[in-house]
């Protein structure tokens, strides 16, 4: 830019210079003439080569850039470097998607990018036939309007998206997919669909397995439990000194078929693949039976309360949060000392309605806390045994909850207590209007 203010200077200068001359040796009439008819030349040149640069940028063509002349030569000189240089990092950019595409499109697992509204703004290969979707005309579309699964839009609008959504491929109903999403910048989304069919066969099978050799193993420990419970009562079948071998028989044959039972029980939450009943629930009952449960199991041994919110409720299967919430129930005042306290609360929360259990009991450590769902992790084993626990209850509320799209939420300290809480969302929470008199 400086080199053009030069030239144009001197160009200037010189003409000024001509015309001073002329003026002295001729007359200034002379000298501004000449002085107007070469700045008449000098302005026509210069709208020339503007109109030549308005005629090139309306098809810009890197090979038909005009050369120009004086000052112009170098405006296109600078104009054709700008444009060899977008060109390289336009050829650049090209091939640097063209790789990214081919990388992504090799990937087994769907990838699809959701805007701020949810509609897709790119997809790869597999997401097409996977979900059904074709990007040539889905674009900007919203997803929802192209997988019109009632379970899937209430995850997707959720925003809980810790755990994975399972959904029917669309052009196989054997083959199960697992859906992430991932919050990216801008409210978009990163929504990812992973193949899981054989993981499923795999675990029917396990679960098939369990399930099978638990309703065998129910029987013999039936009718062994059976006859040492009738030669305990038989008086004097059992000799004194040998009678307490036979207390820890029928004890170690309970607690197998309690274990029998919760992993039956968990076979068939995991097995069932339909969506849960949905059905109001009146919480307020529930949790008032829940409470004279809650007391009858601790025999007055702690205090027990409850806080629940009126006109409150819940969206679900009745017989599987029973369940579920039963459990942290019973879990907190098994884990309470005696003359501790246990407080149920059933509140809103923002838009999710929470259903907790807090008590003042032993605690769990940190370290801990992230495995308590896992089959037949116990903080401590020996204490677990005392308390009849079979390793099996966390793993069972959480797998209910999942099918319910809520989470389970844990908060403890040593020495302190803890308070277990069970968070559903929007879509399942059920707020009943009061009519006023």
């Amino acid at each position: 830019m400086l080199d053009i203010r030069w030239k144009a200077g001197l160009f200037i200068g010189a003409l000024s210079t001509i015309c001073i001359f002329l003026w002295l040796i001729t007359s200034s009439v002379i000298a501004l003439i000449i002085f107007s008819l070469a700045l008449l030349v000098y302005l026509a040149s210069h709208i020339y080569w503007l109109h030549q640069l308005q005629s090139w940028l309306k098809t810009p063509v890197l090979q038909e850039i005009p050369e120009g002349s004086g000052l112009w030569e170098d405006v296109y000189t600078a104009l054709l470097r700008y444009e060899r240089n977008n060109h390289l990092k336009q050829t650049e950019l090209n091939s640097a998607l063209e790789r990214f595409n081919i990388t992504a499109n090799a990937i087994p697992d769907g990838l699809v990018l959701l805007g701020a509204a949810n509609e897709i703004e790119w997809c790869t290969k597999h997401a097409e036939n996977q979900l059904g979707l074709n990007l040539a005309t889905d674009q900007n579309l919203p997803i929802v309007n192209l997988i019109r699964n009632s379970h899937f839009i209430a995850y997707l609008y959720n925003g809980n998206f810790i755990e994975p959504f399972k959904l029917k491929h669309c052009r196989n109903s054997e083959a199960i997919l697992e859906i992430f999403l991932i919050p990216l910048a801008s409210k978009q989304k990163l929504l990812i669909s992973r193949d899981v069919t054989q993981i499923e066969k795999t675990d029917a099978m396990r679960r098939d397995f369990i399930a099978n050799v638990s309703h065998e193993l129910r029987t013999p420990l039936t009718v062994v439990g059976g006859f040492i419970e009738t030669l305990s009562d038989m008086e004097g079948a059992i000799p004194e000194s040998i009678r307490s071998y036979f207390n820890m028989m029928q004890d170690q044959t309970t607690r197998m078929r309690r274990l029998i039972e919760d992993l039956l029980t968990l076979s068939q939450i995991e097995s069932n693949t339909q969506p849960p009943e949905d059905m109001a629930i009146e919480m307020s009952a529930l949790i008032n039976m829940m409470l004279n449960d809650a007391k009858a199991l601790s025999q007055g041994n702690h205090k027990i309360s409850a806080e629940i919110a009126p006109n409150l409720d819940v969206i679900g299967a009745f017989d599987e949060l029973q369940s579920a919430l039963s459990n942290l129930v019973s879990n907190a005042i098994r884990y309470t000392p005696k003359g501790g306290e246990v407080h149920i609360r059933w509140q809103l929360r923002k838009d999710q309605a929470v259903f907790s259990v807090r008590d003042n009991g032993i605690g769990i450590e940190q370290q801990h806390i992230d495995r308590l769902t896992e089959r037949f992790y116990r903080v401590d084993r020996g204490r677990s045994r005392e308390t009849g626990g079979t390793g099996l209850g966390l793993s069972i509320v959480k797998h209910i909850l999942t099918r319910h799209q809520a989470k389970l939420e844990i908060v403890s300290e040593v020495g302190v207590g803890s308070t277990f809480s069970a968070v559903f969302p929007k879509a399942r929470t059920l707020q009943k209007q009061t009519i006023g008199l």
